[in-house]
């Protein structure tokens, strides 16, 4: 826009220097008729401009206004030329053309002059008469930069207003594209499932086409989880058979065999519980929400049957309207791992609690049991970061527990606590009831 009104200031200074050029015109050729008209002769015969134009400045020496007559050589010229005179190109005018140049003048300035050739009457003379009329061309360049700073602030005050108008047509014509990003916000923190179709004409298109994107991808996630859990399951047969091997083994004898068989066997079983795991894990629907008084009840019912967990003491302490945003079987994965560990560990006694913020609530499992180094806590969260050589499993519970966080918006800590270790299982807020 800047450049565009710069050219057309450049442009509208050009076309009035060309308007004001043809009125300077009009002005001399009205000045040339009226000294063509007071051509008259003197008693002595000589002639003379009986009447010339009325401007006082064909009266003043270098004024910028002149006037010159060319018969046979001779020249008669106005009192503003003083002793210099017009050097006017060598043309060729038929009788009342009219025709314009621009000439150096008497005072070294350059002068808009126009002639015309004038055939003279009989009373006059005999031939014709080349007749000039010059004007400053300062006087043109002068109207021209007043014209130009007349100019300049209405057009400083257009490209306030055109910017002005663009910066409100772009705002308000991409402002749908605002709510597209943030509705691909809601979709990607998994507050939203699809962009829907309250947008205009224009770009209801697009949002359609993402949905059906994601559309097609969420089916193609849903066939890989479940080719994942077909294979989970095709690999837990030969597991049992593996199982059944190693006890024969055993009861012949081979228990050297058997143990390493087993051991082998057990970290295989792991790995594919890890795979179930992650095949059933959510997708994160926005609307999930879980009770988590009731899936942590429904976990302690199973676990306290365990044989870990039938000596130890179980201090729960979790709110009734407690929900978090969490498909409820994938909570009951993550706290069974949490649960599960922290029984395997604890020396008397396990703690649950629960704790609602702002933003978020707080799962926290802690034991009485021996804790890890601290040095060697980030080691309990990566695959396979087994421990506790004396068990039997494989080290990927709590990294199971964190792919669920992750894939919830959650976040799993642990860290050593005042009697053991504890795990805090952080996730966002559920709808509450």
């Amino acid at each position: 826009m800047i450049a565009a009104l710069v050219l057309s200031a450049i442009g509208l200074s050009f076309l009035f220097e060309r308007q004001f050029e043809r009125r300077v015109a009009t002005e001399l050729s009205m000045h040339l008729d009226q000294i063509v008209a007071g051509l008259e002769r003197n008693p002595d015969g000589k002639l003379i401009v009986a009447k010339p134009p009325a401007d006082p400045r064909f009266d003043q020496p270098i004024s910028g206004l002149y006037w010159q007559i060319e018969i046979d050589s001779k020249l008669l010229r106005s009192r503003s030329l003083w002793d210099s005179e017009l050097s006017l190109p060598p043309d060729s005018l038929s009788d009342g053309q009219i025709h314009q140049h621009q000439i150096p003048g008497p005072g070294g300035e350059v002068l808009l002059v126009i002639e015309r050739s004038v055939l003279l009457p009989k009373r006059l003379a005999e031939g014709s008469a080349r007749v000039a009329v010059g004007l400053d061309n300062a006087d043109v360049l002068a109207a021209r930069r007043a014209f130009t700073s007349d100019l300049v602030p209405y057009l400083l005050l257009m490209a306030v207003l055109l910017i002005s108008a663009s910066w409100i047509q772009v705002t308000v014509g991409l402002r749908p594209l605002a709510a597209v990003r943030g509705r691909l916000a809601a979709i990607r923190s998994k507050t939203a499932n699809r962009l829907g179709t309250s947008f205009p004409d224009e770009v209801r298109p697009l949002a359609k086409e993402v949905d059906l994107l994601l559309e097609a991808q969420e089916e193609q996630l849903e066939r890989a989880r479940v080719r994942a859990g077909n294979l989970a399951h095709g690999l837990k047969t030969p597991l049992q058979v593996l199982a059944g091997d190693v006890a024969r083994l055993h009861e012949k004898g081979e228990t050297s065999i058997a143990g390493s068989i087993d051991e082998v066997a057990n970290a295989m079983r792991q790995h594919v519980d890890r795979e179930l795991a992650r095949a059933r894990l959510g997708t994160g629907n926005a609307n999930a929400s879980s009770s988590i008084h009731t899936v942590v009840n429904r976990v302690l019912s199973v676990a306290k049957r365990t044989p870990d967990s039938a000596q130890l003491s179980w201090e729960v302490d979790i709110p009734n309207d407690l929900s978090a945003c969490i498909d409820p079987d994938d909570l009951a994965e993550a706290l069974g791992n949490l649960i599960e560990n922290a029984a395997r560990h604890a020396r008397t006694e396990v703690q649950i609690r629960g704790l609602s913020a702002d933003t978020a609530i707080t799962i926290t499992v802690a034991d009485d049991g021996p804790g890890i180094q601290d040095e060697r806590l980030p080691e309990a969260l990566s695959r396979g970061g087994r421990l506790d050589s004396g068990g039997s499993g494989a080290g990927l519970g709590l990294a199971i527990v964190r792919d669920i966080a992750d894939a919830w918006h959650g976040q799993l800590e642990i860290s050593n606590g005042p009697h053991g270790l504890e795990a805090r299982l952080t996730l966002p807020h559920g709808a509450r009831s």
